[in-house]
């Protein structure tokens, strides 16, 4: 059977996985045994990266768990070599406690001014990103050794946990070799922010006891679940975020994935409830976003600085409650992944000055080694609605152009959606997001935002097909034509059946079919704010082709094109699907 060999050029999420495997491998220090750099900082010349307390259990984890899906999505073996020193590094930071443990990279003066010695810890942040590189390591490897220490690694974490009846917390954001740092925060209870520390924990318990059936993961996300749901008190009753001080004034990362996770274990357990409780906090958390995937950093001093990875975190949550019925989040997704997700990836290094030799750099501290090159693929740290990073007098500025945690997450995220592009449930296919993919069933090509133009190619029989159609499209509008060898048939949006007036159902489709969907493209303006500051954003469809005030550093949105002739490529489709890493 003949299928078509061109495609229209536009965005391929194996494109951005292919370039984000750049950075992915380009972060590792080779002259320090390929421990990550965390930060880039683009805006001093040259550029330059620096190490940071991340560098261990959390951007390792990270790391390993983002480079197997980069190249899962992608099919490239670039920096196998840099790859498994990243495997190593990570089980070398496990103690014989079952936890991974921190290394100090301040300086002398910097521990003077916190007025604290520094100890080695196991930082409760790291050990959900630890668990998460562990298992997919071993999921798609078989390794032993990954799925030992995964498994040590949880029961430590039960061992410490303090439990009170179904609510379980820990009392400090560190474990040390010697126990906990205070007796008094365990004695009186001064637990410090829940959804920072244990909260995100959950996903990965989840993750990995769907995946072996460990005991102990299902017990920790249970009780872990339990204490933020009904006693931690990050989430008001109303939805809103907890932006006290002590809940590290409403950290949108945390609590965004926080209720990824809570959304991942009502799936998990089928808890209705829970599922609506997650979708009331998200639905609030939406409220502060922009509608095309700007996210605030926190509620105060940092809300001016969006993470890639808060977003990604409400890419998942989104895609979970879109999963269970609520039709209207696959369009948010979209629209968050068409623009800030991808527009915020760094596509070129000609905007950065660099330094061609090693004659500057500081050994296991800063390097200003092709740091732009090294970071092609990598996301925005901090970005602004309408810059690469947010160099305005609000806030606390410009802080760092990259992070190694949004690199890792941002690749998590482009994962999670190209997995979700054309899902499949009790025989029923559906393609919910309008973008390039192939799969076993079938192939989409998208001509959007250029043309309203959707192709689907079929590969084999399916008994149930729904395509999701943008809501900005008046369904009347929309025309559909079914063609297999001489024969075609056509229709329209008002002559089809649909699903809470989203999904267009097909019907049955034939191998060797090929339909096609065309539809007008809607150009529009909306009044935008992020925190305080307001934006004029010009929209053609789901696509956001211009934004006033332009960006002042690196600026986005910048140069996107409308095009009447759409250039073409080579229809290169890769059909893998790896729903057991999700």
């Amino acid at each position: 059977m003949q299928y078509p060999q061109e495609m229209p050029a536009t965005l391929l999420l194996e494109d951005r996985a292919a370039l984000v495997l750049n950075a992915l491998i380009g972060v590792a220090d080779e002259d320090y045994d390929c421990i990550p750099f965390f930060s880039g900082h683009f805006k001093d010349r040259p550029a330059w990266m620096s190490h940071g307390n991340w560098d261990f259990g959390s951007s390792h984890g990270r790391l390993v768990n983002a480079v197997i899906l980069a190249r899962i999505m992608s099919g490239s073996d670039f920096g196998e070599d840099i790859e498994k020193r990243y495997r190593e590094n990570l089980l070398s930071f496990f103690r014989d406690d079952g936890l991974s443990y921190r290394r100090s990279t301040f300086t002398d003066e910097t521990i003077q001014e916190h007025q604290a010695a520094f100890r080695e810890s196991a930082s409760m942040i790291d050990q959900r990103s630890v668990l998460m590189g562990l298992t997919t390591w071993y999921v798609t490897t078989g390794d032993k050794r990954a799925y030992e220490a995964a498994v040590k690694h949880c029961a430590a974490l039960k061992r410490i946990a303090r439990k009170e009846r179904e609510s379980w917390y820990y009392p400090a954001s560190e474990y040390t070799e010697t126990g906990w740092p205070s007796f008094d925060a365990v004695h009186t209870r001064l637990a410090v922010d829940p959804a920072a520390m244990w909260g995100r924990q959950i996903m990965s318990f989840v993750r990995f006891h769907t995946l072996t059936g460990n005991t102990d993961a299902l017990e920790l996300a249970e009780n872990f679940a339990a204490n933020i749901i009904y006693r931690s008190g990050v989430f008001n009753k109303d939805g809103s975020f907890n932006g006290a001080l002590e809940y590290r004034n409403g950290h949108f990362h945390t609590r965004m994935g926080t209720l990824g996770a809570l959304a991942r274990f009502a799936d998990y357990t089928q808890d209705a409830a829970i599922m609506q409780w997650v979708k009331d906090r998200y639905d609030w958390g939406l409220t502060r976003c922009t509608s095309f995937g700007w996210t605030p950093g926190d509620m105060h001093t940092q809300a001016y600085e969006h993470e890639t990875c808060t977003l990604v975190d409400a890419v998942d949550t989104g895609i979970t409650l879109a999963r269970h019925g609520h039709a209207e989040y696959w369009g948010i997704v979209e629209r968050f992944l068409r623009n800030h997700l991808t527009e915020a990836q760094m596509q070129s290094a000609d905007w950065i000055e660099q330094q061609d030799d090693k004659s500057l750099d500081i050994p296991k501290h800063k390097t200003f080694y092709r740091v732009g090159d090294r970071l092609v693929g990598a996301f925005a740290g901090y970005a602004a609605p309408n810059d690469f990073v947010y160099d305005g007098p609000y806030g606390r500025g410009h802080i760092m152009d990259v992070q190694t945690c949004c690199l890792g997450a941002g690749t998590r995220g482009l994962f999670i959606a190209w997995n979700h592009i054309v899902t499949e449930q009790r025989g029923r296919i559906s393609v919910n997001f309008l973008l390039n993919r192939g799969t076993e069933w079938l192939d989409i090509v998208s001509w959007l935002p250029h043309h309203g133009r959707v192709e689907l190619t079929i590969h084999q029989d399916i008994p149930d097909l729904w395509c999701r159609i943008p809501e900005w499209v008046p369904f009347g509008a929309v025309q559909l034509e079914r063609r297999r060898g001489e024969d075609a048939q056509t229709a329209t949006g008002r002559t089809v059946s649909w699903w809470k007036d989203t999904f267009m159902k097909l019907g049955p489709a034939a191998a060797g079919e090929t339909i096609t969907i065309t539809f007008p493209v809607r150009e529009r303006e909306t009044n935008e704010t992020a925190v305080d500051l307001d934006y004029k954003v010009r929209w053609r469809g789901d696509d956001v082709i211009g934004i006033e005030p332009a960006g002042t550093y690196y600026p986005l949105y910048a140069n996107r094109a409308v095009l009447t002739d759409v250039p073409v490529r080579e229809r290169v489709l890769r059909r893998v699907r790896e729903e057991r890493l999700l």
